[in-house]
């Protein structure tokens, strides 16, 4: 394990005698350092080996999971798809490519890889069965993909889900566990990251982050590590005043992180399997292995249990000065005390030194929340852009079970506020007043949040996209540091558990270009689980007004319709295509004479 001083001085005695000016070159280019802040949104932008040409849109790659690390769901440089051709007879299904194991990860996106001495466009998509594959995306037929780098061996398989979900006959994720969180890219150096779940030697199970070369598929030098914490504390499963990181609990459900270098990863459980804790784990790839950055550890909940971090597949939020956020489960909370437990919080960390509690919020109802399995982690948070003339440029919008929606002030978060009158379950619990925030929306203004809010900004203002399950998908609009407290439109359909994650496209403000794409579950979706209930549906929908329905791929079933629906799902836009991740493959969508 490694401080990040530690890094740079490792690579500075490789150098004699011109150590100074070695030094100098190697600081100014390696990801993360100070010289280098770079706002993570540009590293996205980034047009890969090769110039431009006319079939390639501007800043077209998807990097992380929704689009970047404020998790806005929007790519706004989207100049194809437009409200005008998207629609059944325009736009529709190119080619499915088949893959080993479900999708529970978002498709990721990059142009202009080189791969094999040809130029493609490049999406990349990895299984449940520990497997991570790039496919051409500009194919109508399904060729051979790119690459494809398997995790497992004759001594190495994916976690038989019977295994892990010792509390339930139906099964969250079945039949197997292997990559759950996705992955995340950083083009600057041509290295994805990915968490693989494992079986060893009939047996023991681990967690390995494993740094793969996005043109080849390979293992970068010094790769894979393997997952292992320690900390000091009292909680569930301590041994010795230690608090340590069980790979056979913690479930790495939530999306991987890159924020200054740093590829941050976390965890939570198998529906609420112990004795388990949420965790946050920072790595760094110095060019020859990858290491744990050892003051990069944040437990939830090191003196008591629980907490998770796992915002149903969404990764934590990161701002441009490098502060972490993210939203924890069900579990003990005594930060008013003095203590160190977070659970059913939205938690802001510093990285500047060390993963440190910067902030936080905390519903005044957080006991009853817990109680009742209303944990706010099921929901994820969207920091939004930086507001111009308000006293609160800095926004963030979350939510989670109870389906209130919180507008929090990341610079003054609010922390948590007793209300001794509080009983659950009675009309005190309803209030909106008690809370520190800048605004708070009532209970059940959408159905119970299993997703992640999206953002666009139109000629005519800003706008925030919220699902709910069993509800309508909804666009508030936000204006003066607050969102109208009644959506401006929402879809005609109410979708089932577990509702939607909306993406959106756009080429940049202009409004005939704005679209929010959904995968809709099946009419028939239960809570521990969607399959093999039915196929979902991508759905598009004019973002100026939810109410118009662009397109959806059961107008033409049999051309576009898809086999099966997973969990939590989020469909990728990029390059005029539409990336949609299934239990048995991945279904491009485009037009379809382009």
């Amino acid at each position: 394990m490694l401080y990040r001083n530690d890094i740079y001085q490792k690579i500075y005695k490789q150098f004699h005698p011109l150590r100074s000016f070695f030094l100098l070159i190697i600081i100014i280019i390696l990801p993360g350092t100070p010289f280098l802040r770079t706002p993570y949104p540009l590293f996205a932008s980034t047009i890969h080996n090769a110039p431009k040409t006319g079939d390639i849109s501007t800043n077209a790659a998807v990097v992380t999971y929704h689009n970047d690390p404020s998790r806005s769901g929007l790519n706004a440089n989207e100049s194809i798809l437009t409200t005008g051709n998207v629609n059944s007879s325009q736009f529709g299904k190119r080619v499915t490519y088949p893959v080993d194991g479900q999708v529970y990860t978002q498709p990721l996106f990059l142009p202009h890889v080189r791969i094999n001495k040809n130029i493609h466009n490049v999406v990349f998509v990895a299984t449940e069965h520990d497997s991570v594959y790039a496919f051409d995306a500009d194919q109508t037929v399904a060729i051979a993909p790119l690459w494809k780098t398997s995790f497992l061996s004759s001594r190495v398989t994916t976690v038989p889900a019977i295994d892990l979900f010792q509390q339930y006959s139906n099964k969250d994720i079945s039949p197997e566990i292997g990559i759950t969180g996705t992955p995340v890219i950083d083009p600057t150096t041509d290295i994805l990251y990915v968490d693989t779940m494992t079986k060893e030697n009939g047996g023991q199970y681990a967690h390995q982050l494993h740094a793969l070369d996005i043109k080849t598929g390979s293992e970068k030098p010094g790769s894979p590590i393997t997952i292992q914490a320690r900390i000091s504390g009292t909680g569930d499963g301590t041994s010795s005043g230690k608090v340590s990181f069980n790979a056979g609990i913690e479930n790495q459900r939530s999306a991987l992180l890159l924020s200054r270098g740093v590829v941050y990863v976390s965890w939570a459980s198998f529906s609420d399997t112990g004795p388990y804790h949420g965790w946050l784990i920072g790595y760094i790839y110095n060019g020859r292995a990858l290491h744990q950055v050892t003051t990069d550890v944040y437990n939830v909940t090191p003196n008591g249990q629980e907490g998770g971090i796992w915002m149903s597949g969404a990764g934590p939020a990161a701002d441009t000065n490098g502060n972490i956020y993210f939203i924890t489960g069900n579990g003990t909370f005594d930060l008013t005390t003095g203590g160190l437990d977070a659970g059913d919080s939205i938690i802001k960390l510093n990285t500047q030194k060390e993963l440190s509690l910067a902030d936080y919020f905390t519903p005044f109802n957080q006991a009853c929340l817990s109680a009742a399995d209303k944990d706010l982690g099921s929901g994820s948070p969207l920091l939004l852009p930086d507001q111009i003339n308000t006293p609160h440029p800095h926004l963030m919008i979350g939510g989670g079970k109870e389906g209130r929606i919180y507008v929090i002030n990341r610079d003054n978060m609010g922390h948590y506020i007793n209300d001794p009158k509080l009983v659950c379950d009675t009309p005190e619990e309803n209030l909106t007043s008690i809370d520190k925030v800048l605004q708070e929306l009532p209970p059940y203004t959408i159905g119970r949040q299993f997703s992640t809010p999206a953002y666009w900004t139109s000629p005519d203002g800003q706008w925030v996209y919220i699902s709910g399950m069993n509800d309508n998908l909804k666009a508030f609009q936000l204006s003066n540091d607050t969102l109208a407290p009644d959506p401006t439109s929402e879809t005609p359909e109410i979708f089932q558990f577990p509702g939607v994650i909306p993406s959106i496209s756009s080429n940049r403000n202009i409004s005939d270009t704005g679209i929010v794409w959904i995968i809709s579950p099946p009419s028939v979706c239960f809570y521990m689980g969607c399959n093999p209930y039915g196929p979902g549906i991508l759905r598009a929908y004019d973002a100026t007004n939810l109410g118009n329905e662009l397109y959806n791929s059961v107008q033409n079933s049999s051309r576009d319709g898809l086999d099966s629906y997973v969990k939590f799902s989020v469909p990728t836009i990029a390059n005029g295509k539409v990336f949609v991740g299934t239990l048995t493959g991945l279904s491009i969508y485009g037009l379809l004479n382009h």
